[in-house]
């Protein structure tokens, strides 16, 4: 049972990552009348979303008792103050990556957001500065990812708490974070046109998968671990790549996206190996 989810929660992770992507992009991008949606309350309503999602989990695992339930959340999270506080630092992490890749696919294209591709910013009219706060904003959550992926993946195997008991204590912190983004950020806009200014269809869908992606990550590293989330993420690189050149027809390979491909897949796919002779040529670490 436990490599059967084990490989379900991959595979799910990998279609879930790569939708995340496509649709993402594509609703940042789209011209519409009147106001974009606001990332910063998009990632807040995700977060509520997964709390809510948790929430009906556990109730199901209460044998769909709401005094079990009342009881599992009140001695799980009320009366261990300290073990949920552990959960602020991967939560706060989450939510700045999280903010961080709407940044990057407002300002990349679906492959550009995994590598840059030099030959489509005329077409694209991406000015250098736009260009450059993308792959900063990508780089940074890449960071912050694995970082938070081995802590959260630590506190998971060294408790036998339930994953979604964990994943409604990240909720709780991540919507307190989210609103202070939405305030600090966005506050004057929200008072203006309202918190679900420039919602669409699109939007929630993009709002469900995000959440989505937080209970399937949980998942994988409870029963895979980081390391196998990291396979996970290149695949769905490699497929957000393919549907870009095939289908959306909006990127075309060169030599410094192939460049960037490899440096990305490298850690990913080969943190143990030193990088290929061909990455090498390109890189700082040829000789």
């Amino acid at each position: 049972m436990s490599a059967n989810l084990k490989y379900l929660s991959l595979g799910i992770l990998v279609f879930q990552t790569t939708s995340l992507v496509l649709t993402m992009r594509y609703s940042r991008t789209l011209k519409e009348e009147g106001p974009r949606y606001l990332s910063s309350t998009a990632v807040v309503v995700a977060e509520l979303l997964k709390i809510m999602a948790c929430i009906l989990l556990v109730y199901k695992e209460s044998k769909c008792s709401l005094r079990a339930l009342n009881r599992v959340l009140h001695d799980e999270i009320l009366n261990k103050p300290m073990e949920t506080l552990k959960l602020a630092i991967p939560s706060g992490i989450y939510t700045l990556q999280n903010n961080l890749l709407y940044v990057a696919l407002s300002n990349l294209d679906a492959a550009t957001y995994q590598w840059p591709s030099d030959s489509q910013l005329d077409s694209k009219e991406l000015s250098a500065g736009s260009q450059f706060v993308g792959l900063m904003a990508v780089l940074t959550a890449c960071f912050s990812s694995g970082f938070a992926g081995v802590y959260f993946e630590k506190i998971l195997k060294e408790t036998k708490q339930s994953v979604w008991i964990r994943n409604i204590q990240l909720g709780f912190f991540g919507s307190i974070f989210g609103l202070m983004g939405v305030y600090i950020y966005d506050g004057e806009l929200v008072s203006k046109n309202g918190f679900f200014q420039g919602y669409n269809r699109l939007t929630w869908i993009v709002v469900v998968l995000q959440a989505l992606g937080g209970l399937v990550i949980a998942a994988v590293i409870k029963y895979a671990d980081n390391i196998l989330k990291g396979f996970a993420t290149s695949l769905s690189i490699i497929l957000s790549t393919l549907i870009s050149y095939f289908w959306l027809q909006d990127f075309v390979p060169t030599s410094v996206s192939l460049c960037h491909q490899d440096g990305v897949l490298w850690p990913d796919l080969g943190s143990l190996q030193p990088p290929t002779p061909w990455f090498k040529g390109f890189s700082c670490l040829s000789p």
